[in-house]
């Protein structure tokens, strides 16, 4: 499941990543990202990663989807998590999708989101 943070504001989208996420999960992320393109430019991320398990099969295709279709109106992306793979997926998203991207511990999480801010 995807649970939008109460911390998302203006031009930044922030995700709560529970379990594992689903094709619907991606349904309402696209929902939530083409009506903040309606009011801005290009948009700011942040992913929480803490309590992920992965995606169920049916998502992936909805995944690269999203990437593809949304990778240039995306300025930064902030990706919290506790685990050293979701570090070095941070590392891949700036050369694959060009923009600004950054790892942050979970304990780090406020400065995640000042990061997005600045």
């Amino acid at each position: 499941m995807l649970e939008k943070m109460i911390q998302s504001q203006g031009n930044i989208l922030g995700y709560k990543a529970i379990g594992k996420i689903t094709r619907e999960d991606y349904s309402t992320l696209t929902a939530d990202v083409e009506a903040l393109l309606q009011q801005e430019e290009s948009i700011c991320m942040l992913l929480d990663l803490e309590e992920f398990e992965g995606e169920k099969i049916k998502a992936w295709g909805a995944d690269l989807k999203f990437g593809r279709e949304y990778r240039k109106k995306i300025a930064k992306m902030a990706i919290v998590g506790d685990k050293k793979w979701q570090e070095w997926m941070t590392a891949l998203v700036d050369p694959f999708f060009a923009l600004e991207a950054e790892f942050f511990p979970t304990e780090e999480r406020e400065a995640a989101w000042e990061w997005l801010h600045k």
